[in-house]
């Protein structure tokens, strides 16, 4: 509050208090009464009526008025901050900036303190609260891994320095604890890759809740006596694959359904690209081995306790091959001359065998393997038949045309003026 020699600033109750302290003073009515009017003890309305004898106005005012409080921060420290701010973290929120202030700069300062900074100094506008949106609210899991959210997040991550990448993610219902790792696309090999490497550090969840993308339901609709649905029989690659693992996949019907892992992806798309760019990558490689660093310190932060101890995650049985099952399998037709066609390539299969049909497994390394039935088959790469060459037919203007008008007794004549043929 600002005061001058002549002119003393003051607050509604504090003029409304001046005035029946003036009426005390002047006995128009009785301490008492003036205290309760103004709505403290008798002994506190004494001594404000002997601060306004002796200092008139300003006996009402707080003494606190317009000083600086003991709290208070060095100017110069604020100029540091807001430097730093310009330089290094401009694009930065203001609870993020808080603490990178304190990790990197050994800087304590409150994120709430940083924000007005922000806004008095126009770098910084505070957001805007959206009329909320009302769902069916679902309580959290009570145990880890007895459910993991999944999908991917496309974003530019690497802001221009390198590939735009996808970020393959699992978050832990019960516990919000962020597994994943990023990728060229989202499809079924990455999705094959990360579930693997979930699977090597945390084990086998029990469910596992994610939206109907291509890669993991089937969304084709086929046609059978007139009626057209969706055969829930028919799995996708990473469908028939977890089906293998006993993990049982639950499709959300929209994003909101699945709110733990799209909000998760919106709070990374702040932080962790700010963390790829102070770690400088530039690279896949690179991107995946900050986010590695990264996630220790993001788990710490944002994880919660589960509300029943145990997990429930299943280690891999010895005799289950993880590589094998999380493989592209493809059937496909055994010719009389054991021939197999994939991928527009022919295979010669010279392990001698009668079956009709062969898998074939396709890895990640790019590795092939035919198996007719539990056992694997040797093959070798051939060149495939000739094509057969399309026979010439006669072009369209080359063929004589016979225009010829149909007699007036012609029967496609007579249906004229019937019920199928309406008359002109």
């Amino acid at each position: 509050m600002e005061e001058d020699e002549d002119i003393v600033m003051m607050r509604q109750y504090e003029i409304s208090r001046y005035q029946l302290i003036k009426k005390a003073i002047d006995r128009d009515i009785t301490q008492k009464s003036a205290a309760e009017q103004i709505g403290l003890t008798d002994r506190q309305t004494r001594r404000i009526v002997k601060r306004v004898k002796l200092e008139g106005e300003k006996g009402v005012v707080h003494k606190s008025r317009g000083r600086e409080g003991t709290r208070h921060l060095d100017p110069v420290l604020k100029q540091k901050i807001l430097s730093l701010y310009l330089s290094d973290y401009s694009d930065f929120g203001p609870t993020l900036a808080s603490e990178k202030f304190l990790e990197r700069h050994k800087i304590r300062i409150c994120e709430e303190t940083l924000r007005l900074w922000l806004i008095r100094e126009g770098l910084w506008r505070s957001k805007k609260l959206k009329s909320p949106k009302h769902f069916t609210w679902r309580a959290r899991k009570d145990h880890l891994g007895e459910m993991v959210q999944m999908d991917g997040s496309h974003h530019d991550w690497l802001e221009g320095r390198g590939p735009r990448l996808v970020l393959m993610g699992y978050i832990d219902d019960a516990t919000s604890k962020f597994h994943g790792s990023f990728h060229k696309y989202e499809g079924t090999l990455p999705a094959m890759i990360s579930l693997d490497r979930y699977i090597q550090k945390h084990g086998i969840p029990r469910s596992m809740y994610l939206d109907k993308h291509a890669t993991y339901k089937n969304n084709r609709l086929k046609v059978q006596e007139e009626q057209i649905f969706k055969d829930p029989q028919e799995l996708t690659q990473f469908g028939r694959a977890c089906s293998q693992l006993g993990i049982k996949l639950i499709h959300a019907h929209s994003p909101q359904a699945k709110g733990r892992i799209e909000r998760v992806f919106e709070t990374l798309q702040d932080r962790l690209v700010k963390e790829l760019r102070l770690a400088k990558a530039k690279t896949i490689q690179e991107a995946n081995a900050a986010l590695g660093t990264y996630l220790d310190t993001f788990n710490e932060k944002f994880m919660v306790e589960a509300k029943s101890k145990g997990d429930l995650h299943r280690q891999i049985h010895r005799g289950v091959n993880l590589k094998e099952i999380l493989s592209v399998q493809n059937q496909r037709t055994v010719r009389n001359d054991r021939t197999v066609l994939h991928e527009n390539k022919w295979y010669q299969i010279t392990t001698p065998t009668g079956a009709k049909t062969a898998v074939i497994h396709e890895y990640w390394d790019g590795r092939l393997k035919i198996r007719c039935g539990t056992k694997s088959m040797d093959y070798r790469a051939i060149e495939g038949p000739a094509p057969r060459p399309m026979p010439s037919w006669p072009t369209r203007s080359s063929r004589a045309h016979n225009h010829t008008t149909p007699k007036k007794n012609h029967p496609w004549k007579r249906l004229v003026g019937t019920n199928l043929i309406p008359r002109e």
